[in-house]
């Protein structure tokens, strides 16, 4: 039988997330045309090990260096004969029937190219998880938010998020993707290596008139920063990085000189603000990313031209039309839903 939907697992070191989360994972997705698959980024523990003796029938990719989560994902699933890819994390829990509604939904909507399911903290059951919580957004300066987290304000489920959402991207924590899709807009962008690759990828086949969605009556667990805590001067690094080099190659030509200089100063801010909470690193880490930036800009030229030449969407609605961190830090919106009964305009 043709695979109809592959979840994909790529692993790096973590053996001791496999044993947890696998079995479970397994039990959860029996289902015909659902195939798991782990893919492993050059780990140096016993995963691959570990594998072979704890679960042998599970199908494994080995791949030849750590190439991150962007080339390696787009390693493994060239691999990957599906209709759909489920690209799933180690460190995620799934439920009873977790797979259900979103195939359902992905095969009654052929409009839609990528959704996800309800993420909530593996720590705190009853929590939304920050990493994707019930769907992701962004303020028309680049920086991220969730239904159910905003900032570091993460909210307490209580179904107020249960409806089926149009969303601006979907986490790649559990991430299930249209795999002519992800090949049409040449899958994640390698050069991240991590973080925000998957914003990216979104933002992609937003522009391009696809629609991303969360689907919050599939419900899984994510633990969350297994791989590089959330406070890691490196992870700064990243995310100041590539959220940059995001809004470089995807932004309209008539908002890109305006955004990049504002957040030039919103950066220095985020620096001096490390600064004053001796993160010297992190610090660090904001100037050495916008350094980074700047030589990586011209390689990214083509790949923006060719955004904005297949754009067919603009104005994306998924995108606010303000200033985040003002709505949180000034008018002390820390939910979702309170974000937009701010009258102050960013």
């Amino acid at each position: 039988m043709k695979t109809k939907v592959a979840v994909v697992i790529l692993n790096w070191n973590g053996s001791e997330m496999l044993k947890k989360f696998l079995p479970g994972l397994i039990a959860c997705s029996q289902m015909d045309g659902v195939e798991i698959i782990v893919a492993d980024n050059d780990s140096k523990d016993d995963s691959m090990k570990m594998m072979q003796e704890s679960f042998p029938d599970i199908r494994t990719i080995v791949l030849e260096s750590n190439f991150g989560f962007a080339k390696g994902y787009n390693q493994a699933l060239r691999r990957v004969d599906a209709e759909y890819y489920i690209l799933l994390n180690s460190d995620v829990e799934v439920t009873d029937g977790w797979l259900v509604p979103l195939i359902s939904y992905m095969d009654a909507h052929p409009e839609v190219a990528a959704c996800q399911p309800k993420l909530r903290s593996y720590r705190e059951r009853d929590c939304f998880e920050y990493a994707g919580a019930a769907g992701g957004y962004m303020d028309a300066w680049g920086y991220m938010y969730c239904r159910g987290r905003v900032m570091d304000s993460i909210e307490k489920d209580n179904g107020q998020y249960d409806d089926i959402a149009q969303v601006f991207w979907a986490t790649g924590a559990a991430l299930m993707v249209r795999s002519a899709d992800y090949w049409a807009i040449d899958g994640l962008d390698d050069r991240f290596f991590a973080h925000q690759e998957e914003i990216d990828l979104c933002w992609r086949l937003r522009s391009r008139n696809r629609r991303i969605v969360c689907i919050p009556e599939s419900v899984v667990y994510h633990v969350g920063a297994a791989t590089l805590k959330r406070e890691n001067p490196y992870k700064t690094f990243l995310n100041f990085r590539n959220n940059l080099l995001m809004l470089y190659k995807n932004l309209p030509e008539e908002r890109l000189n305006r955004v990049m200089r504002v957040r030039a100063l919103l950066d220095f801010i985020a620096a001096m603000q490390f600064v004053a909470k001796f993160k010297f690193k992190d610090a660090g880490a904001v100037f050495r990313a916008r350094r980074e930036f700047r030589r990586l800009k011209p390689q990214f030229a083509a790949d923006r031209k060719d955004n904005l030449d297949e754009c067919s969407v603009k104005i994306i609605p998924e995108q606010g039309n303000f200033l985040l961190i003002w709505r949180y830090y000034v008018c002390r919106q820390h939910t979702f839903q309170s974000l937009f009964n701010c009258d102050a305009q960013g």
